[in-house]
């Protein structure tokens, strides 16, 4: 057996009275991909944080390649030999990728930046890891894939012996996520300490010889994957669950509640499509096919061309604004960039546009939002259930959570709910009570819901209806039983070789 070159033993982490690691241990051999793997607030993240020095650990050790720490900083992490890819990448997309890679660690020569030994040693490494991109290129004409193989590079570049992923694949097509899997599959032959944090069970089973999985912030089950079946990965995963709520009956001489005709923008149209009440309808479409934009448009996000009308009332005006007087919500798929005020707190978050509603002679009521807030955390299950947390120190899950409580919380009178790609790099419990919260508010509330998706099993697991989406049209609608997840591939990829059969 290899020799380990990340070995953690008994580590524990406290944030106030939330323990978040308690006593953990994780061992990497040299050469092997190791699978880290639990629900969101499972202890992933501080577990991350704190081998990447973010954190101090409250007791346990780090020993990386034969030396132990009882805490790391951040440069001492990186001069151990541990390097980290976060999900939200650190590179500046006004700088070239070879400044990129050694920003911080310029190469120098008689006091002056070796601009030339940079080069080489950036296409040695953009070589290594199969990367199309030039040197000289702007990171941020970049596609997604590439800006990912150049932060991979520039951790290279600080020769490491264990690299940690997170959730690598999160915003990638499906043509990058193979050329990644394929550079995870090198690094490890060239005898890197892998490291692969993830939701995708397929990623999983392809790549990784080991997993360690985490259930509040202890260490459950930690394998080798030999003879492993997905059913096993699941069952190690995920805590008992209750089956879903059946799905509430869609009446089909009931009056749209959402009516769109003629939708169109740039890139999209003419769109015309009904949600009626109590109806979930899935947009179902490959990465670019435009089902982000026409929820976009239809929240008044992008400008637009025709009809949108909510309880058969006209949404005149394309503005988010003018959309939610109407009902109409989005909760977006950029969680990060678009929801979540990180720095404000979990109730302030959840609760931010009912906050007039809940006031009392025009100052806020802290008993009321208090209350409102415990019952939106018990009826969604956020963890942990403390209002004044900052909303960063939550898990993905959690967050997501947060943004679908503050238009599902029954203050505010919300009849359309637009979703973006709802469970994306959340975990199998999460998804579960996400899927559970929507149901619910179709079924009980009579809730329109359109949601947008690239993940087949969720359209099938959570729509009554399937519109696939390619080029910005809907092109095909599935539904009862012929909503499966094979139909909707060959509905998405016979649009895809239509198109390509006509194009000169």
């Amino acid at each position: 057996m290899s020799a380990m070159t990340l070995q953690v033993t008994g580590l524990r982490k406290s944030f106030g009275g939330v323990h978040a690691l308690r006593g953990v241990d994780l061992t990497i051999a040299s050469g092997e991909v190791h699978a880290l793997l639990g629900h969101n607030g499972a202890g992933k993240s501080t577990l991350i944080k704190a081998l990447g020095g973010a954190f101090t650990p409250d007791g346990g050790t780090i020993e990386v390649a034969g030396r132990s720490y009882s805490g790391l900083s951040p440069r001492q992490s990186i001069d151990a030999g541990i390097a980290i890819i976060f999900q939200h990448l650190s590179l500046v997309e006004s700088l070239s990728v070879v400044d990129n890679i050694f920003l911080g660690q310029e190469h120098r020569r008689l006091g002056l930046v070796d601009r030339g030994s940079q080069r080489a040693e950036a296409r040695a490494l953009l070589e290594r890891l199969g990367a199309t991109c030039g040197v000289d290129d702007r990171v941020g004409s970049l596609p997604m894939g590439q800006k990912q193989l150049v932060e991979i590079a520039k951790a290279l570049s600080r020769d490491p012996v264990v690299l940690i992923l997170d959730e690598p694949t999160a915003a990638l097509s499906s043509h990058e996520i193979g050329a990644l899997e394929r550079t995870v599959r090198t690094l490890q032959q060239q005898g890197l300490a892998i490291c692969y944090v993830t939701h995708l069970l397929g990623e999983v089973e392809r790549l990784a010889d080991r997993m360690t999985v985490l259930r509040d912030g202890v260490v459950h089950v930690s394998t080798s994957l030999e003879g492993k079946t997905r059913r096993d990965i699941i069952e190690a995963i995920a805590e008992p669950a209750t089956d879903l709520p059946e799905r509430g009956p869609v009446h089909a001489a009931d009056p749209p509640q959402l009516q769109v005709t003629g939708l169109s923008g740039p890139g999209i149209g003419p769109i015309d499509l009904e949600v009626r009440p109590g109806e979930i309808v899935g947009l179902f479409g490959l990465i670019g096919s435009g089902r982000t934009r026409t929820l976009e448009m239809l929240f008044g996000r992008r400008p637009r061309h025709g009809s949108v009308r909510v309880g058969g009332r006209e949404v005149a005006r394309a503005t988010p604004r003018a959309a939610l007087r109407a009902g109409l919500a989005l909760v977006p798929g950029d969680r990060a960039g678009q929801g979540l005020f990180s720095s404000l707190s979990a109730l302030d978050n959840a609760l931010l546009p009912a906050q007039g509603v809940l006031s009392r002679f025009g100052l806020r009521s802290g008993r009321a939002e208090r209350e409102a807030f415990a019952s939106l955390a018990a009826s969604l299950a956020i963890h942990p259930s403390t209002p004044a947390a900052p909303a960063r120190s939550f898990s993905g899950g959690n967050q997501q959570k947060l943004l679908l409580g503050r238009w599902i919380n029954g203050i505010l009178p919300t009849t359309v709910l637009l979703l973006d790609e709802p469970t994306q790099g959340v975990d199998v419990r999460a998804r579960h009570e996400i899927y559970r919260v929507v149901r619910t508010i179709a079924g009980e509330r009579r809730t329109a819901v359109l949601f947008a998706s690239t993940d087949p099993e969720e359209i099938v697991a959570l729509a009554d209806r399937a519109l696939v989406v390619h080029e910005g049209r809907i092109v095909g609608e599935l539904s009862g039983d012929r909503l499966d997840e094979d139909a909707l591939l060959h509905a998405v990829h016979q649009s895809e070789s239509d198109l390509q059969e006509h194009l000169p």
